[in-house]
């Protein structure tokens, strides 16, 4: 169960109210990422929608400003998902429209709790650049990539030079923003990473597991966002021949396609909400 959330704050700036009918995005994250990896996609959405559309972006536990010392060594597929779905539940109204949207492990979380079927406002699913195959393949190779990583950093400035020099991010706009929430200030002034993904290990097969499968079945309209065609596996190829899911593929973008390309990523995901919005019939008028 999520522990209270007490740490849950309105945004002052939060334009909800101003809505009329369309869905709320409720976006989550990958490991190692925070809310703001969505900040400027967030900021299209607001405004190609012209404000029609709302978005929450949750930090989940052991991430970004999410504090909850004694829970977050528990990141299971389970756990996550009952997170966002308690989240979701203390924060939504149950006649409000959404959409999931998850990046990377945040992909297997949403696509997980839409299977679940617990919320009956979903309208959509929104997967962005996590295949169950490619996804796998590459864990044997992440203790190495994360051993390569700077432990620390003697300014957020120098940890937003290196997002860009490291290629991990290519956008100077997105790095600006969503680096900075993930280090924190030490005792030795040194900014480390707020999430130590070497304590994500144990989990990492277990969130890409049957995640193809689960995604084709999910019971909702279904959108994946790729950057390159050699991330689908055999289930999604096959999956799209049958027309079972929306596929768009960002060839300029990285693996945070989100912040790479915001505006690509803001226009694709209201397209996808156009062409699966409720249909909303007049009332019968009696003769």
């Amino acid at each position: 169960m999520l522990p209270p959330l007490d740490s849950l704050r309105e945004d002052e700036n939060d334009d909800t109210a101003r809505r009329t009918n369309g869905p709320l995005f409720v976006m989550h994250h990958g490991a190692g990422s925070s809310g703001l990896t969505f900040g400027v996609v967030a900021k299209h959405i607001k405004e190609f929608s012209q404000m029609e559309c709302g978005v929450i972006a949750i930090d989940c536990r052991g991430h970004g400003a999410s504090k909850t010392e004694m829970f977050d060594s528990d990141f299971s597929l389970a756990t996550l998902s009952n997170d966002l779905i308690n989240i979701i539940k203390e924060t939504v109204h149950d006649d409000q429209d959404i959409i999931l949207v998850g990046h990377s492990m945040g992909g297997s979380v949403v696509v997980n709790v839409a299977c679940m079927k617990v919320l009956k406002n979903i309208t959509g699913v929104s997967v962005l650049d996590v295949v169950e195959g490619s996804a796998i393949d590459a864990l044997s190779s992440m203790t190495k990539i994360l051993s390569s990583r700077p432990k620390t950093f003697n300014s957020t400035e120098q940890a937003i030079l290196w997002g860009i020099q490291s290629n991990t991010l290519r956008n100077l706009e997105s790095a600006k923003l969503s680096i900075p929430a993930l280090i924190e200030l030490t005792e030795e002034a040194k900014f480390k990473w707020i999430t130590d993904l070497n304590k994500t290990q144990p989990f990492w097969t277990e969130w890409f597991t049957g995640l193809s499968n689960k995604f084709l079945n999910s019971g909702t309209a279904k959108l994946l966002i790729l950057a390159g065609t050699d991330r689908l596996d055999k289930p999604l190829i096959i999956g799209q021949m049958q027309g079972r899911f929306q596929l768009n593929i960002f060839p300029d973008a990285g693996h945070f396609l989100q912040e790479d390309t915001p505006k690509d990523t803001a226009i694709c995901l209201l397209e996808f909400w156009k062409r699966n919005r409720r249909l909303i019939l007049p009332p019968k008028v009696k003769t």
